[in-house]
Protein backbone atom coordinates (compact mmCIF):
# COMPACT_ATOMS: atom_id res chain seq x y z
CA UNK A 1 0.00 0.00 0.00
CA UNK A 2 1.44 3.34 -0.72
CA UNK A 3 0.29 6.72 0.38
CA UNK A 4 0.37 9.80 -1.29
CA UNK A 5 0.15 12.92 1.74
CA UNK A 6 -0.71 16.93 1.07
CA UNK A 7 -1.62 17.89 4.71
CA UNK A 8 -0.29 18.62 7.89
CA UNK A 9 -0.42 15.83 10.92
CA UNK A 10 -4.05 15.86 11.52
CA UNK A 11 -4.17 16.38 15.73
CA UNK A 12 -1.15 18.30 17.33
CA UNK A 13 0.01 15.33 20.07
CA UNK A 14 1.29 17.43 22.61
CA UNK A 15 -2.00 19.20 22.69
CA UNK A 16 -4.14 15.91 23.25
CA UNK A 17 -2.08 14.92 25.72
CA UNK A 18 -2.41 17.89 27.86
CA UNK A 19 -5.74 18.00 27.18
CA UNK A 20 -6.64 14.45 28.06
CA UNK A 21 -4.14 14.95 31.50
CA UNK A 22 -5.59 17.85 32.14
CA UNK A 23 -9.47 16.52 31.85
CA UNK A 24 -8.71 13.41 34.14
CA UNK A 25 -6.38 15.23 36.81
CA UNK A 26 -9.69 16.16 38.82
CA UNK A 27 -10.73 12.99 38.69
CA UNK A 28 -7.42 11.16 39.87
CA UNK A 29 -7.20 13.22 42.85
CA UNK A 30 -10.88 12.83 43.84
CA UNK A 31 -10.34 8.88 43.56
CA UNK A 32 -6.82 9.08 45.45
CA UNK A 33 -6.59 9.54 49.13
CA UNK A 34 -6.95 7.98 52.85
CA UNK A 35 -10.29 6.10 51.77
CA UNK A 36 -8.55 4.92 48.30
CA UNK A 37 -4.94 3.86 48.56
CA UNK A 38 -4.06 1.57 45.84
CA UNK A 39 -5.60 4.02 43.37
CA UNK A 40 -2.45 5.56 42.82
CA UNK A 41 -1.21 1.70 41.18
CA UNK A 42 -4.22 1.53 38.82
CA UNK A 43 -3.96 5.17 36.54
CA UNK A 44 -7.63 6.46 35.80
CA UNK A 45 -9.14 5.30 32.81
CA UNK A 46 -6.84 2.21 32.66
CA UNK A 47 -7.78 -0.78 30.67
CA UNK A 48 -5.54 -4.09 30.51
CA UNK A 49 -3.83 -4.86 27.55
CA UNK A 50 -4.35 -1.89 25.48
CA UNK A 51 -2.42 1.00 25.50
CA UNK A 52 -4.06 4.84 26.21
CA UNK A 53 -2.97 7.57 23.68
CA UNK A 54 -3.53 11.19 23.61
CA UNK A 55 -5.76 11.12 20.40
CA UNK A 56 -8.63 9.42 18.65
CA UNK A 57 -6.92 5.65 17.33
CA UNK A 58 -8.80 5.99 13.72
CA UNK A 59 -8.65 3.00 11.72
CA UNK A 60 -10.63 1.47 8.82
CA UNK A 61 -12.00 -1.77 8.40
CA UNK A 62 -12.15 -2.88 5.04
CA UNK A 63 -14.17 -6.07 2.84
CA UNK A 64 -13.85 -7.71 -0.56
CA UNK A 65 -16.35 -9.51 -1.49
CA UNK A 66 -15.42 -10.66 -4.63
CA UNK A 67 -12.26 -12.02 -3.00
CA UNK A 68 -13.08 -12.59 0.70
CA UNK A 69 -10.06 -10.21 1.71
CA UNK A 70 -10.52 -8.39 4.75
CA UNK A 71 -8.11 -5.64 5.95
CA UNK A 72 -7.68 -3.22 9.20
CA UNK A 73 -6.19 0.43 7.50
CA UNK A 74 -4.36 2.16 10.37
CA UNK A 75 -4.84 5.77 10.04
CA UNK A 76 -2.39 7.12 12.60
CA UNK A 77 0.44 4.55 10.88
CA UNK A 78 -0.71 4.65 7.65
CA UNK A 79 -0.12 0.95 7.66
CA UNK A 80 -2.76 -1.96 6.35
CA UNK A 81 -3.14 -5.22 8.35
CA UNK A 82 -4.39 -8.72 6.44
CA UNK A 83 -6.80 -9.94 8.48
CA UNK A 84 -9.29 -12.98 8.09
CA UNK A 85 -10.70 -14.18 4.93
CA UNK A 86 -14.59 -14.06 4.83
CA UNK A 87 -16.13 -15.52 1.66
CA UNK A 88 -19.41 -14.80 1.05
CA UNK A 89 -19.72 -10.91 3.05
CA UNK A 90 -22.69 -8.50 2.25
CA UNK A 91 -22.43 -6.32 4.80
CA UNK A 92 -19.88 -4.82 7.24
CA UNK A 93 -21.66 -2.69 10.39
CA UNK A 94 -19.46 -1.75 13.23
CA UNK A 95 -19.77 -0.15 16.70
CA UNK A 96 -17.29 1.84 17.34
CA UNK A 97 -14.37 -0.96 17.87
CA UNK A 98 -15.65 -4.39 16.74
CA UNK A 99 -16.66 -5.20 13.11
CA UNK A 100 -19.43 -7.27 11.51
CA UNK A 101 -18.84 -8.76 8.66
CA UNK A 102 -22.38 -10.18 7.77
CA UNK A 103 -22.89 -12.90 5.55
CA UNK A 104 -25.13 -15.51 4.24
CA UNK A 105 -24.49 -17.78 7.01
CA UNK A 106 -23.24 -15.78 10.00
CA UNK A 107 -21.30 -13.18 11.20
CA UNK A 108 -17.76 -12.51 11.35
CA UNK A 109 -16.59 -10.47 14.67
CA UNK A 110 -13.17 -9.03 14.30
CA UNK A 111 -12.10 -6.47 17.08
CA UNK A 112 -10.41 -3.90 15.32
CA UNK A 113 -7.93 -2.92 18.23
CA UNK A 114 -8.58 1.00 18.35
CA UNK A 115 -11.68 2.32 20.57
CA UNK A 116 -12.75 5.26 22.82
CA UNK A 117 -14.56 5.72 26.44
CA UNK A 118 -16.52 8.60 26.85
CA UNK A 119 -16.66 9.73 30.42
CA UNK A 120 -18.86 13.02 29.33
CA UNK A 121 -16.68 15.72 30.41
CA UNK A 122 -13.75 14.06 28.33
CA UNK A 123 -12.58 11.10 26.25
CA UNK A 124 -9.79 8.15 26.68
CA UNK A 125 -8.74 7.07 23.18
CA UNK A 126 -7.02 3.16 23.14
CA UNK A 127 -5.31 1.20 20.45
CA UNK A 128 -4.68 -2.34 21.12
CA UNK A 129 -3.47 -5.83 18.83
CA UNK A 130 -6.47 -6.33 16.05
CA UNK A 131 -7.97 -10.07 16.49
CA UNK A 132 -10.70 -12.25 15.37
CA UNK A 133 -13.22 -12.52 17.47
CA UNK A 134 -15.31 -15.43 16.45
CA UNK A 135 -18.81 -15.56 14.01
CA UNK A 136 -22.43 -15.41 15.46
CA UNK A 137 -25.35 -17.31 14.16
CA UNK A 138 -27.44 -15.47 11.48
CA UNK A 139 -27.77 -14.98 8.18
CA UNK A 140 -29.51 -11.72 5.73
CA UNK A 141 -30.90 -9.38 8.36
CA UNK A 142 -29.52 -10.02 11.08
CA UNK A 143 -28.56 -6.37 13.37
CA UNK A 144 -26.15 -5.86 15.56
CA UNK A 145 -26.22 -2.91 17.79
CA UNK A 146 -23.82 -1.89 21.39
CA UNK A 147 -22.35 -0.34 24.27
CA UNK A 148 -20.18 -0.43 26.56
CA UNK A 149 -21.56 -3.23 28.70
CA UNK A 150 -23.89 -5.09 26.33
CA UNK A 151 -23.62 -6.30 22.40
CA UNK A 152 -27.43 -7.22 21.17
CA UNK A 153 -28.13 -9.40 17.96
CA UNK A 154 -31.37 -8.94 16.45
CA UNK A 155 -32.65 -11.87 13.49
CA UNK A 156 -34.11 -11.23 10.60
CA UNK A 157 -37.07 -13.38 12.74
CA UNK A 158 -37.27 -10.73 15.40
CA UNK A 159 -35.57 -13.08 18.14
CA UNK A 160 -32.42 -11.29 20.14
CA UNK A 161 -29.06 -12.50 21.51
CA UNK A 162 -27.63 -10.37 24.42
CA UNK A 163 -23.92 -10.91 24.49
CA UNK A 164 -21.36 -9.66 27.45
CA UNK A 165 -19.47 -6.60 26.05
CA UNK A 166 -16.63 -8.10 28.66
CA UNK A 167 -16.71 -11.38 27.08
CA UNK A 168 -16.13 -9.62 23.23
CA UNK A 169 -13.22 -7.41 25.05
CA UNK A 170 -11.52 -10.53 26.00
CA UNK A 171 -11.69 -12.26 22.43
CA UNK A 172 -14.80 -14.62 22.84
CA UNK A 173 -18.13 -14.39 21.98
CA UNK A 174 -18.92 -16.24 25.33
CA UNK A 175 -22.62 -17.73 26.09
CA UNK A 176 -25.55 -15.44 24.63
CA UNK A 177 -28.83 -14.76 27.06
CA UNK A 178 -31.93 -15.07 24.59
CA UNK A 179 -34.55 -12.26 25.31
CA UNK A 180 -38.23 -13.71 25.28
CA UNK A 181 -40.53 -12.83 22.88
CA UNK A 182 -39.69 -10.93 19.33
CA UNK A 183 -39.81 -7.71 18.43
CA UNK A 184 -39.73 -5.55 15.25
CA UNK A 185 -36.73 -3.76 14.75
CA UNK A 186 -33.20 -4.15 16.02
CA UNK A 187 -32.75 -3.73 20.19
CA UNK A 188 -30.92 -0.92 20.80
CA UNK A 189 -28.50 -0.76 24.33
CA UNK A 190 -29.06 2.48 25.65
CA UNK A 191 -28.85 4.00 29.17
CA UNK A 192 -27.92 0.98 30.70
CA UNK A 193 -31.64 -0.90 29.59
CA UNK A 194 -32.33 -1.94 26.10
CA UNK A 195 -34.82 -0.23 23.41
CA UNK A 196 -36.92 -2.26 21.64
CA UNK A 197 -39.84 -1.97 19.31
CA UNK A 198 -43.25 -4.60 19.93
CA UNK A 199 -45.63 -5.05 17.87
CA UNK A 200 -49.42 -6.42 18.20
CA UNK A 201 -50.59 -7.76 15.14
CA UNK A 202 -50.73 -5.54 12.08
CA UNK A 203 -51.13 -2.22 14.63
CA UNK A 204 -48.03 0.02 14.58
CA UNK A 205 -45.22 -0.87 16.68
CA UNK A 206 -44.76 0.25 20.14
CA UNK A 207 -41.56 1.11 22.26
CA UNK A 208 -40.61 -0.94 25.38
CA UNK A 209 -37.80 -0.45 27.72
CA UNK A 210 -36.48 -3.15 28.84
CA UNK A 211 -33.76 -4.23 31.73
CA UNK A 212 -30.62 -5.81 30.42
CA UNK A 213 -32.47 -9.29 30.80
CA UNK A 214 -35.69 -8.85 28.93
CA UNK A 215 -37.89 -7.82 31.42
CA UNK A 216 -39.86 -4.81 30.82
CA UNK A 217 -39.59 -2.07 32.91
CA UNK A 218 -41.25 0.91 31.06
CA UNK A 219 -43.77 1.53 28.19
CA UNK A 220 -43.70 5.50 27.07
CA UNK A 221 -46.60 5.77 25.07
CA UNK A 222 -45.41 6.33 21.22
CA UNK A 223 -46.71 4.51 18.27
CA UNK A 224 -44.05 4.05 15.29
CA UNK A 225 -45.85 2.85 11.28
CA UNK A 226 -43.34 0.92 9.56
CA UNK A 227 -40.38 1.16 11.45
CA UNK A 228 -37.13 1.47 9.56
CA UNK A 229 -33.60 2.75 10.77
CA UNK A 230 -31.93 3.76 14.16
CA UNK A 231 -29.52 5.52 15.69
CA UNK A 232 -28.29 6.62 19.01
CA UNK A 233 -27.43 9.82 20.01
CA UNK A 234 -26.34 12.10 22.81
CA UNK A 235 -30.09 13.44 22.86
CA UNK A 236 -31.29 9.46 23.03
CA UNK A 237 -32.40 6.77 20.59
CA UNK A 238 -33.87 7.85 17.03
CA UNK A 239 -36.40 5.45 15.57
CA UNK A 240 -37.27 5.83 11.72
CA UNK A 241 -41.06 5.70 11.38
CA UNK A 242 -43.40 6.01 8.60
CA UNK A 243 -44.44 10.00 9.80
CA UNK A 244 -41.11 10.81 10.68
CA UNK A 245 -38.88 9.79 14.02
CA UNK A 246 -39.45 8.52 17.91
CA UNK A 247 -36.92 9.93 19.97
CA UNK A 248 -36.43 7.96 23.06
CA UNK A 249 -35.08 9.18 25.85
CA UNK A 250 -33.83 8.72 29.63
CA UNK A 251 -33.94 11.37 31.98
CA UNK A 252 -33.20 10.86 35.75
CA UNK A 253 -34.62 6.87 35.13
CA UNK A 254 -37.88 8.27 33.37
CA UNK A 255 -38.32 6.99 29.99
CA UNK A 256 -40.02 9.11 27.50
CA UNK A 257 -41.01 8.55 23.68
CA UNK A 258 -41.49 12.08 21.76
CA UNK A 259 -42.55 11.80 17.82
CA UNK A 260 -40.18 13.97 15.28
CA UNK A 261 -42.51 14.08 12.57
CA UNK A 262 -41.68 15.35 8.61
CA UNK A 263 -45.04 17.58 8.91
CA UNK A 264 -46.18 16.63 5.51
CA UNK A 265 -46.76 13.33 3.97
CA UNK A 266 -43.50 11.71 2.52
CA UNK A 267 -44.20 8.73 0.07
CA UNK A 268 -42.48 5.52 1.20
CA UNK A 269 -39.42 5.57 -0.98
CA UNK A 270 -38.66 8.94 0.33
CA UNK A 271 -39.11 8.27 3.58
CA UNK A 272 -35.54 8.16 5.89
CA UNK A 273 -34.82 4.65 6.04
CA UNK A 274 -31.08 4.00 6.83
CA UNK A 275 -29.04 6.95 9.09
CA UNK A 276 -25.86 8.27 8.99
CA UNK A 277 -23.89 10.73 11.36
CA UNK A 278 -20.64 10.92 13.37
CA UNK A 279 -20.82 9.30 16.35
CA UNK A 280 -21.85 11.06 19.32
CA UNK A 281 -23.51 13.76 16.73
CA UNK A 282 -26.83 14.68 17.44
CA UNK A 283 -27.28 15.87 13.67
CA UNK A 284 -28.63 12.73 11.19
CA UNK A 285 -28.70 12.19 7.67
CA UNK A 286 -30.63 9.81 5.20
CA UNK A 287 -31.61 9.75 1.79
CA UNK A 288 -34.53 11.33 0.74
CA UNK A 289 -35.51 9.31 -2.50
CA UNK A 290 -32.97 9.33 -5.57
CA UNK A 291 -32.09 13.40 -5.81
CA UNK A 292 -32.40 14.55 -1.97
CA UNK A 293 -31.06 13.88 1.46
CA UNK A 294 -33.04 13.79 4.73
CA UNK A 295 -31.06 16.17 7.82
CA UNK A 296 -32.66 15.33 10.76
CA UNK A 297 -31.53 17.95 13.97
CA UNK A 298 -32.39 15.94 16.58
CA UNK A 299 -31.18 19.26 19.19
CA UNK A 300 -34.18 21.21 17.47
CA UNK A 301 -36.40 19.12 17.27
CA UNK A 302 -36.87 19.51 13.00
CA UNK A 303 -36.20 17.52 9.68
CA UNK A 304 -34.91 19.78 6.58
CA UNK A 305 -34.84 18.30 2.77
CA UNK A 306 -32.07 19.30 1.15
CA UNK A 307 -31.78 18.76 -2.73
CA UNK A 308 -29.15 16.99 -4.37
CA UNK A 309 -28.28 15.55 -7.41
CA UNK A 310 -28.49 11.72 -7.46
CA UNK A 311 -27.25 10.35 -3.98
CA UNK A 312 -25.08 7.23 -3.72
CA UNK A 313 -24.08 7.91 0.20
CA UNK A 314 -24.25 10.75 2.86
CA UNK A 315 -23.02 12.19 5.98
CA UNK A 316 -21.92 14.98 8.00
CA UNK A 317 -19.70 15.67 10.98
CA UNK A 318 -22.74 17.85 12.36
CA UNK A 319 -23.57 21.50 12.79
CA UNK A 320 -21.50 23.79 11.40
CA UNK A 321 -20.18 21.24 9.17
CA UNK A 322 -21.23 20.34 5.56
CA UNK A 323 -23.84 18.17 4.40
CA UNK A 324 -21.15 15.84 2.40
CA UNK A 325 -23.32 13.85 -0.53
CA UNK A 326 -21.32 11.59 -2.69
CA UNK A 327 -23.27 11.34 -5.90
CA UNK A 328 -23.34 9.40 -9.47
CA UNK A 329 -21.17 11.76 -10.92
CA UNK A 330 -18.35 10.20 -9.27
CA UNK A 331 -17.69 13.56 -6.61
CA UNK A 332 -17.93 14.04 -3.75
CA UNK A 333 -20.42 17.48 -2.62
CA UNK A 334 -21.09 19.47 0.32
CA UNK A 335 -24.07 21.57 0.94
CA UNK A 336 -24.64 24.34 3.45
CA UNK A 337 -27.42 22.47 5.42
CA UNK A 338 -29.73 25.30 6.47
CA UNK A 339 -29.61 27.08 3.17
CA UNK A 340 -29.61 24.02 0.69
CA UNK A 341 -26.93 25.57 -0.90
CA UNK A 342 -23.69 24.20 -2.74
CA UNK A 343 -20.37 25.04 -1.43
CA UNK A 344 -17.68 22.71 -2.77
CA UNK A 345 -17.31 19.84 -5.09
CA UNK A 346 -14.53 17.78 -5.42
CA UNK A 347 -13.11 16.64 -8.77
CA UNK A 348 -14.94 12.92 -10.09
CA UNK A 349 -13.16 10.97 -7.63
CA UNK A 350 -15.18 7.23 -8.35
CA UNK A 351 -14.96 5.45 -11.79
CA UNK A 352 -17.74 2.55 -11.27
CA UNK A 353 -20.56 4.58 -8.92
CA UNK A 354 -23.16 3.63 -11.60
CA UNK A 355 -22.35 0.29 -11.02
CA UNK A 356 -22.64 0.40 -7.14
CA UNK A 357 -25.82 2.60 -7.24
CA UNK A 358 -27.28 0.47 -9.46
CA UNK A 359 -27.27 -2.81 -6.81
CA UNK A 360 -25.09 -4.74 -8.48
CA UNK A 361 -22.16 -4.02 -5.73
CA UNK A 362 -22.06 -2.40 -2.46
CA UNK A 363 -22.58 0.89 -2.82
CA UNK A 364 -19.23 3.03 -1.51
CA UNK A 365 -20.15 5.10 2.06
CA UNK A 366 -18.85 8.20 3.40
CA UNK A 367 -17.59 8.14 7.22
CA UNK A 368 -16.81 10.67 8.98
CA UNK A 369 -15.16 11.93 12.20
CA UNK A 370 -13.71 15.39 13.94
CA UNK A 371 -11.62 16.38 11.51
CA UNK A 372 -11.76 14.31 8.58
CA UNK A 373 -14.01 11.83 6.23
CA UNK A 374 -12.87 9.17 4.55
CA UNK A 375 -14.61 7.95 1.30
CA UNK A 376 -13.85 4.17 -0.30
CA UNK A 377 -12.99 4.04 -3.98
CA UNK A 378 -13.74 0.17 -4.86
CA UNK A 379 -12.88 0.20 -8.68
CA UNK A 380 -9.82 2.22 -7.93
CA UNK A 381 -8.77 0.15 -5.23
CA UNK A 382 -8.04 2.81 -2.98
CA UNK A 383 -9.66 5.60 0.42
CA UNK A 384 -9.74 9.44 0.39
CA UNK A 385 -9.48 11.46 2.90
CA UNK A 386 -11.26 14.49 2.87
CA UNK A 387 -10.99 17.69 4.97
CA UNK A 388 -14.74 18.90 4.60
CA UNK A 389 -13.38 22.15 6.47
CA UNK A 390 -11.15 22.71 4.04
CA UNK A 391 -13.33 22.79 0.77
CA UNK A 392 -13.48 19.13 0.46
CA UNK A 393 -9.66 18.85 0.10
CA UNK A 394 -7.97 15.56 -0.16
CA UNK A 395 -5.44 15.45 2.39
CA UNK A 396 -4.61 11.45 1.71
CA UNK A 397 -4.62 8.81 -0.57
CA UNK A 398 -4.35 4.87 0.27
CA UNK A 399 -3.50 2.81 -2.42
CA UNK A 400 -5.14 -0.99 -1.21
CA UNK A 401 -4.45 -4.35 -2.70
CA UNK A 402 -8.20 -5.44 -2.64
CA UNK A 403 -11.00 -3.96 -3.57
CA UNK A 404 -12.66 -1.72 -0.38
CA UNK A 405 -16.36 -2.43 -1.56
CA UNK A 406 -17.21 -2.54 2.16
CA UNK A 407 -15.75 0.08 4.52
CA UNK A 408 -16.36 1.50 8.38
CA UNK A 409 -14.40 3.17 11.16
CA UNK A 410 -13.14 2.46 14.80
CA UNK A 411 -11.63 4.32 17.44
CA UNK A 412 -13.89 7.30 17.84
Amino acid sequence: MSVRSRTRPLVPALLSAALLTAGCAGQEDAESGPENPSSSATPHGYVEGATEAAEQQSRLLLGDPGTGDTRVLDLITGKIHDTARRAGVTELTTDGRFGYFHGADGTLVLDSGAWMVDHGDHVHYYRAKIQEVGELPGGPGTSIRSDAGATVVTAADGTADVHSRADLEKGTLGTPARLPGTYAGPVVPYAEHLIALTRDGDAPAKVAVLDRSGKRVAAPESECEDPQGDAVTRRGVVLGCADGALLVREDDGTFTAEKITYGEGVPKKERAARFRHRPDSSTLTAAAGGNAVWVLDVTKRAWTRVETGPVVAANTAGEGSPLLVLETDGALHGYDMSTGEETAVTEPLLTDVPEAASGEAPAPVIEVDRSRAYLNDPAGRRVYEIDYNDALRVARTFDLDVRPSLMAETGR
